[in-house]
């Protein structure tokens, strides 16, 4: 089988999609003949198993030339387009469609409610009117990475025929800790984006005042310079400054020491899909605090977390909790953790789970209406 995804970007200042694509590439990779088409970036992220293509991101130059170029060179079984509101998104599934292709469609939690929501008047309508919502209804296959986003897409009306391949990680390259002695860290990885709730989290660090003691946290993470500043500004004004260390983004082992290092994973974010980087920490042996905005009830039942709601005083109470526990207890709640992304979250998994999507939608059964 050959398989064509399309994504705009694999920079790794993208985070979790270009994250996502990489995992993906090294198993589907494996089992099909893959390619990526995308466009420049600084630094992009390799793509083993598959090989990479790169096009002209022109919608007025190049790209319908260099895609439709590629298409005919691939022809591919199935194009996967990766990512919504970009117009190149609904154009390279536009001229697919136009060449007999069978298109899969991520929205990668670019269509979840609180995304809908913001800039919806002055971005999210006009796009689709113009062009979204009809990318929407013409994939032949959505693909959700959980039940609650499959659920949201469902509730959007556009398209039923909507599958679920949950994200994955690649477990067995990632070392577990083996210490859980006391840090006193904290620790937020992930790209700085007002979406991620990073406020909440300064929020919630003043709210428990005394009660953090000599805790600290590191906020890891590229984001727009303005917005940093709006963060580290926040911090200030609620005295918590001096317990917040901002250090940019970090890749490689330095991601990995980090959340080796830190007594709990932060993600206080309002809106996720999935959350690779909760993956991550707990195949590390890290508990994590989440929100309600993620896919992530697991936590607190297989005991490797807490998932609260999007608000400081959640948030302050979880970490409240964390802060409390023996180290006995932590390392019983890492290893929780690193047993569920084991048993539920490998990269394996993902890339069979998208690889009988695309069997299912070449038999002419993906996306079969079906609300269970």
């Amino acid at each position: 089988m050959r398989i064509l995804h399309y994504i705009p970007s694999i920079d790794r200042s993208m985070g979790g999609t270009s994250a996502y694509m990489q995992l993906l590439c090294g198993s589907l990779g494996r089992m099909a003949e893959l390619h990526v088409a995308t466009h420049e970036g600084r630094e992009p992220l390799p793509m083993p198993g598959a090989r990479v293509h790169y096009i002209s991101k022109s919608l007025f130059g190049g790209m319908k030339r260099d895609w439709t170029a590629l298409l005919d060179e691939v022809r591919p079984d199935v194009v996967h387009v990766n990512g919504c509101w970009l117009p190149q998104c609904a154009a390279a599934q536009r001229w697919a469609v136009a060449r007999g292709a069978r298109v899969a469609l991520s929205p990668h939690g670019m269509l979840e409610p609180w995304i809908m929501a913001r800039h919806r008047y002055t971005r999210k309508l006009p796009a689709l009117w113009l062009y979204q919502a009809r990318a929407v209804r013409e994939a032949a296959v959505v693909v959700a990475t959980s039940a609650a986003e499959r659920g949201n897409l469902l509730r959007l009306g556009y398209n039923r025929r909507v599958e679920v391949v949950a994200n994955g990680v690649d477990a067995g390259s990632i070392g577990m800790r083996t210490s859980w002695r006391r840090s006193r860290k904290l620790l937020f990885l992930s790209r700085l984006h007002p979406k991620k709730g990073i406020e909440l989290l300064i929020e919630a660090v003043a709210m428990l005042g005394g009660e953090m003691g000599g805790w600290t946290v590191t906020v890891a993470g590229e984001g727009e310079p303005d917005y940093v500043l709006r963060l580290r500004r926040a911090a200030a004004d609620c005295g918590v400054a001096a317990r917040f260390s901002f250090v940019g983004g970090v890749y490689g082992e330095e991601k990995w020491r980090l959340m080796r290092e830190a007594d709990a994973f932060v993600l206080p974010t309002y809106s996720e899909n999935f959350g690779i980087v909760v993956a991550e920490a707990l195949a590390c042996g890290t508990p994590v605090i989440t929100t309600t905005g993620t896919p992530w009830a697991e936590l607190r039942e297989r005991g490797c977390g807490w998932w609260v709601e999007a608000s400081a005083q959640a948030i302050a109470s979880a970490i409240g909790e964390a802060l409390c526990l023996g180290e006995s207890e932590l390392e019983r709640m890492g290893r929780n953790g690193r047993r569920l992304v084991e048993e539920r979250y490998s990269a394996v998994a993902m890339a069979a789970g998208m690889l009988a999507v695309y069997e299912a939608l070449l038999r002419g059964g993906a996306g079969v209406e079906n609300d269970s």
